[in-house]
C-alpha cells in the first residue's frame, strides 16, 4: 500500500508526493495517518502538518482546514484542504518573528477570537522557523 499526500490552497498545490506517515492536529487532538487508514475527515486547528516523505521530512503550517482520507485499490490519499499553508521552507524567520510580536501586542490591546488566532497562526510559524 502506498500514501499519496496532497495540501492544497484556494491559490496553489503547496507540496505532493508520497509518504509512509502523515500526522495534523486536529480540533479535538493529534491524528497520524499511514497506508491503508480508514477513510476520515478531520477538522484540522491552526498548526503544523509533519509529512515523512520518502525523500524526507516535510513541514506545513495549515491555518486550520481539513485533512481528508480516501483509500481505492491499494492507495491511501491524503488531502489537507486550508485557506492557507505554507512549507517550513517558505517561512521568513524574521517576519515571523515580527508578526508574532504584532499579534501579540493587538491581543493586549484587543482579546478578541480574531486577535487570539492571529497569535496562533504566528506562534505556529515561529514554531517552524526556529
Amino acid at each position: 500500500m502506498s500514501l499519496s499526500v496532497h495540501i492544497v490552497t484556494p491559490e496553489r498545490e503547496v507540496w505532493s508526493g508520497d509518504a509512509t506517515m502523515v500526522g495534523a492536529r486536529g480540533i479535538e487532538g493529534e491524528v497520524g495517518i499511514l497506508a491503508g487508514h480508514a477513510p476520515l475527515l478531520v477538522r484540522l486547528s491552526i498548526g503544523v502538518v509533519r509529512i515523512q516523505a520518502a525523500d524526507g521530512p516535510v513541514r506545513a503550517v495549515v491555518d486550520g482546514g481539513f485533512l481528508h482520507v480516501t483509500s481505492q485499490e491499494g492507495v491511501t490519499r491524503v488531502d489537507v484542504l486550508a485557506s492557507h499553508a505554507e512549507l517550513e521552507s517558505e517561512i521568513d524567520q524574521e517576519a515571523a518573528r515580527r508578526r508574532l510580536e504584532d499579534a501579540e501586542r493587538h491581543l493586549q490591546e484587543n482579546d478578541t477570537e480574531t486577535a487570539k488566532h492571529e497569535v496562533a497562526k504566528a506562534l505556529a510559524r515561529t514554531s517552524l522557523s526556529g
